[in-house]
């Protein structure tokens, strides 16, 4: 531009107010099913609830209890189980054996992932072992348990060990192996080191894959309990839950072989709707590892 141009104001500009109702909708309100939607335990509740109902119309259509009992009748079954507490004390006899196997698979575990974490020949002899073994069912290890402890809670804790011990072991070390070299720098620039480091560090950045060591574990030893119990309780005449499906079966009671694998159903439901979840709310969605 040149010296001799004329330089105009700029003139200023007024924008008239609008009513915001022109602009539309800025945020719509969700509907009651929207709300009720964005809730998990309803979403899963409908899910049951529709089982339920495709289990008892599939029953009736069949017409034959022998085969397929109702909805109505297995619910009527395993209350009058719960009732007389013939139920409650086949599963609590259970539950004593499991959490014996399940802690002692997981100490174990705990032990085994300690010595692969110390040295390269420490990760050869814990992949070495998991390679051999965890594909290796426990139901397997039945005949062996037999004659090695006999007929009791000794040879239900060997199996239910070995169902928990691999799974849990396996997964705890791979969670280690993927901690990031810049947490360990951290960890190590804050002067961790030993016991400190592992608990501050290495178990929080791993626990997402530990946990679902844990959840693994608990269902391979649950299904082997069961199993196992079947078994054991042919041998002895005496058992849990698994026992109690065996019985009903042999006296042709089939509501209540369907009751016990209700039983078996719901506890695996309790379990990781309520003790695993309650667990990964407080460390890794807190911690934001998981959405």
């Amino acid at each position: 531009m040149s010296k001799d141009a004329v330089l105009w104001p700029r003139p200023s500009i007024h924008r008239e107010t609008l009513d915001s109702s022109a602009f539309g909708v800025v945020e719509k309100p969700l509907s009651t099913f929207e709300k009720l939607y964005n809730y998990s335990v309803v979403r899963k509740t409908a899910i049951l609830v529709f089982l339920m109902v495709l289990w008892e119309v599939g029953a009736r259509m069949l017409n034959n209890e022998l085969l397929f009992p109702t909805f109505v009748a297995t619910t009527d079954a395993f209350f009058k189980g719960v009732a007389s507490g013939e139920l409650v004390i086949k599963v609590w006899a259970s539950l004593k054996v499991l959490l014996i196997g399940y802690w002692t698979g997981i100490a174990l575990a705990a032990l085994l992932t300690a010595i692969g974490i110390a040295s390269k020949i420490g990760t050869d002899f814990l992949e070495t072992l998991t390679s051999m073994f965890n594909p290796l069912p426990a139901i397997a290890l039945l005949p062996i348990a037999l004659i090695w402890f006999g007929l009791g809670n000794g040879s239900l804790v060997f199996v239910l060990v070995h169902s928990v011990l691999w799974a849990v072991a396996l997964n705890t070390h791979s969670g280690f192996l993927a901690v990031s070299n810049t947490m360990r720098m951290v960890g190590r620039n804050y002067g961790l080191g030993g016991f400190s480091y592992v608990t501050k560090i290495l178990i929080p950045a791993a626990f997402p894959s530990i946990l679902t060591g844990l959840k693994i574990g608990w269902a391979f030893a649950w299904r082997t309990l069961i199993a196992s119990e079947l078994v054991f309780g042919v041998s002895s005449g005496s058992g849990g839950l698994g026992w109690f499906i065996y019985e009903n079966k042999n006296m042709l009671e089939i509501p209540n072989v369907f009751a016990g694998l209700l039983t078996v159903i719901l506890i695996g439901l309790v379990v990781e709707n309520l003790v695993f979840r309650t667990i990964e709310n407080a460390t890794v969605r807190k911690w934001g590892m998981q959405s």
